[in-house]
């Protein structure tokens, strides 16, 4: 099997996922917890939870925030998406990912961006930095 043309996948080093999350972070801008917290307050950001549900059962649920498995996140935030949710109004949206310590969260921005959502971002932190900052959870 070969590369794809005007690749160079079979000559390039694998990266590792330090830093795979470096360069996938450098191209956006993360959000803090209170900077969220206020945006999503304001209606100018859709909070979303990808944490599993053990996790969410565990800790709890921040009131409001949007609960989308990892699985499903393209397919449902994507506009233009057969399977999108309402919520998914346009690829301007405002998009704060949010697992449970800040990493997976970082490749799922990336992803959503990469559908064209450009707003989309992550949560610094995660859940537990948003829990920590004494932010609501129900």
């Amino acid at each position: 099997m070969s590369a794809t043309p005007g690749t160079n996948r079979e000559t390039q080093p694998p990266v590792g996922i330090d830093e795979l999350l470096d360069r996938v972070r450098a191209g956006y801008e993360r959000i803090e917890p209170q900077d969220a917290y206020e945006a999503a307050q304001a209606g100018d950001a859709l909070l979303v939870d990808i944490r599993y549900a053990a996790l969410r059962d565990r800790d709890g649920l921040i009131p409001g925030a949007l609960v989308v498995e990892r699985n499903e996140l393209e397919w449902r935030l994507d506009p233009q998406g057969s399977h999108r949710l309402p919520e998914a109004t346009s690829h301007a949206l405002r998009i704060v990912v949010i697992c449970n310590e800040g990493y997976a969260s970082s490749l799922a921005a990336q992803s959503l961006q990469q559908l064209g959502l450009h707003r989309a971002t992550d949560l610094a932190g995660g859940f537990q930095a948003w829990r920590a900052a004494g932010l609501p959870v129900e």
